[in-house]
């Protein structure tokens, strides 16, 4: 791998890298996160024992395309835009969204994706998603930070009498493990097509 790639993340080996040109590049990577995070809440893929969403897939891979800062720029916006009332969270729609929303059973895993979003990005600046097992782990410490606040959140919410991992928690592992196998595939492969090309 090119010494220049080393501290970088994938979004950084492309476009500008200084000056206005940059910004604007950041500004339209921005814009295309927030995208493919409202169209990836809505995606349901057909899965036992539930469908796979794959809204967390999408937070976790921008963390660690765009790294913390831009990641975190994206997720906010994103968060802002919901915040407003567009119908951009998985379970939202027309009749139920905006801040009422977010400050319901989904409010913990927003929290969680922010968490998450800030360590996949770090650990993708240091070289975790070039190789499939730490991109596996940073995949699994990723959803960890969005599990724990999201089940924290639902047991103040509801009450730690009533099934929060049977809610919040288990009927998602086996997506989980679909869409982590799928990110370490992915991004490690991504890298040796940069690398080839950069050699």
């Amino acid at each position: 791998m090119n010494s220049a790639t080393n501290n970088k993340v994938l979004t950084e080996l492309f476009g500008a890298t200084e000056g206005t040109m940059r910004l604007a590049k950041q500004a339209a990577l921005v814009v295309a996160g927030i995208a493919v995070l409202a169209i990836a809440a809505k995606i349901k893929v057909p899965m036992w024992p539930v469908p796979i969403t794959m809204g967390t897939f999408a937070v976790l891979s921008i963390g660690a395309a765009y790294g913390a800062r831009l990641g975190l720029a994206t997720i906010f916006g994103y968060m802002l835009i919901g915040a407003l009332g567009f119908d951009v969270f998985a379970s939202s729609s027309a009749e139920k969204f905006g801040l009422e929303y977010m400050m319901g059973g989904t409010g913990g895993y927003l929290v969680g994706y922010v968490l998450a979003t800030l360590l996949l990005g770090t650990l993708a600046r240091k070289g975790w998603d070039r190789s499939a097992p730490k991109m596996a782990l940073a995949m699994v410490l990723g959803n960890a930070l969005i599990y724990i606040p999201g089940l924290i959140w639902l047991g103040m919410l509801y009450g730690w009498d009533k099934p929060i991992l049977a809610w919040g928690l288990t009927p998602f592992l086996v997506g989980d493990v679909v869409k982590l196998a799928l990110a370490a595939a992915l991004f490690p492969a991504i890298w040796k097509m940069v690398s080839r090309t950069r050699d």
